[in-house]
């Protein structure tokens, strides 16, 4: 039994490190700058604000900036790629949303015209 009980917590460290602790990109960045110094965390904070508020270019642009940041740790610069990664996939997914709604409505207006 305690050898099954030991096999599991390993499973489970393993899922969480795969998974990765911390919640959601952005939550990663506000937590790894929370000591920054406070132009850095500024900015870091302007980043996540934009991503939370659905303006993603303007999050892009700012995580560009903030990476070129010489002085980030690992943990921060892994944050940020993390949060851009994300990003990037919210915008693909909104754009097959909007590819997938304006053919649907193309079909609609073509079976109007048509009566």
């Amino acid at each position: 039994m305690k050898k099954y009980i030991g096999m599991l917590c390993g499973v489970l460290v393993a899922s969480a490190a795969m998974i990765g602790c911390g919640g959601s990109p952005a939550s990663r960045v506000e937590s790894s700058f929370a000591s920054a110094e406070p132009s850095v965390k500024e900015s870091a904070q302007k980043a996540v604000d934009a991503v939370k508020a659905g303006n993603y270019a303007g999050a892009t642009a700012q995580l560009q900036v903030l990476a070129t940041n010489a002085k980030l740790t690992p943990e921060q610069q892994q944050a940020i790629k993390d949060l851009i990664a994300d990003v990037q996939k919210q915008l693909q997914e909104k754009a097959a949303k909007a590819a997938e709604d304006a053919k649907k409505a193309l079909g609609d207006l073509g079976k109007n015209l048509g009566k």
